[in-house]
């Protein structure tokens, strides 16, 4: 074991207070000391969620207890240093998963934690963008929507970060998917393996002839009336929402209303919903996920790659709606 001082210091990306993400700036903090059940992990890679704008928030604020929050989830990286209970990792091994406080250089986990090593063929870029998104796609298709092989699969907002999981691991469990998505993103959500790629600009998906066994409803466009119209009488409908609902503009407040009225609609009739899940993430799997990855049935889609000074930006070009697929942070050098 590694002795480290308390006093050494590390970079992070800290919020002192509620306010736009604009105030953000790089801090100098102190690099958090190990405990006997701590596991340290220099930090190479991270990702933006929607989930990270939630500090920013009063409420997030107030939950963290009034007092500075570093911001990040997702993480990949080195563990450099084990306190003297811990069996499960040592130092060298390369890991990846979730945590508060993953836009920093070191993060203090423990065996506790949502963690489990990187495929030795998997890069930390790609491992830092799996676990927040990767999973709420993989519980959306498998947990709540009870997917099978053969079952055709619409995707409503397929090109954001769990949609374009949603489109692999959904091929990848043997479904016939149909992603809608805007213009720009046809060809990504092709490219990703998409059976049948619909422009919402040029197609309503509601007014389809075709039925599905499972929908899952990322952008929440349409009301639930309207999307039974495509879906088997006794499929089964997953609004996937929970993930961005907890930063503070008007959409996403709108998409709150839209999930609870799905959930009132849903009280009878035979259509299985499930509406405003959150994504329990476990050691279980990011493992499946991780081995996605190394077989290469699941390649996370890079939209943009920022620095850790470029965490402001990043999370703006999330809370505007912008962003396709995922947004990377490179935190430190593989």
């Amino acid at each position: 074991m590694i002795a480290t001082s308390a006093a050494s210091k590390m970079k992070a990306i800290v919020c002192q207070k509620p306010g736009p993400v604009s105030r953000l700036r790089v801090s100098e903090i102190d690099r958090p000391a190990v405990s006997d059940d701590g596991v340290l992990v220099r930090v190479h890679a991270s990702s933006a969620n929607p989930v990270d704008l939630f500090p920013t928030t009063g409420i997030g604020y107030l939950q963290a207890g009034r007092r500075p929050a570093v911001l990040g989830m997702d993480f990949a990286g080195t563990v450099v240093e084990t306190g003297g209970n811990v069996s499960r990792f040592k130092a060298g091994d390369e890991v990846f998963g979730a945590k508060r406080g993953a836009f920093a250089e070191y993060l203090l986990t423990s065996e506790a934690t949502p963690m489990v090593h990187k495929p030795a063929g998997v890069s930390f870029d790609a491992a830092g963008s799996v676990a927040v998104a990767g999973t709420t796609a993989l519980q959306a298709l498998r947990r709540h929507g009870g997917i099978e092989a053969g079952q055709r699969v619409l995707i409503n907002g397929a090109s954001g970060g769990v949609g374009t999981f949603a489109i692999q691991i959904a091929k990848a469990l043997g479904a016939n998917v149909t992603a809608v998505c805007g213009p720009r993103n046809v060809d990504l959500c092709r490219s990703l393996g998409a059976d049948r790629v619909i422009d919402y600009t040029m197609e309503d998906f509601t007014r389809d002839t075709s039925r599905y066994h499972l929908m899952l409803d990322i952008a929440g466009s349409h009301s639930l009336a309207a999307c039974r119209r495509v879906i088997t009488p006794t499929g089964t409908y997953v609004g996937v929402g929970a993930a961005g609902i907890q930063h503070r503009s008007a959409g996403n407040f709108r998409a709150i209303g839209h999930f609870l009225g799905t959930r009132v609609a849903s009280i009878s009739g035979r259509l299985k919903v499930v509406a405003l899940f959150i994504a329990a993430l476990n050691n279980d799997d990011l493992k499946f996920l991780g081995e996605l990855l190394e077989s290469g049935k699941v390649v996370p889609a890079i939209d943009r790659r920022y620095d850790l000074s470029g965490v402001p930006e990043a999370l703006e070009y999330i809370n505007q709606g912008h962003a396709r697929a995922k947004v990377a942070i490179r935190v430190g050098s593989d």
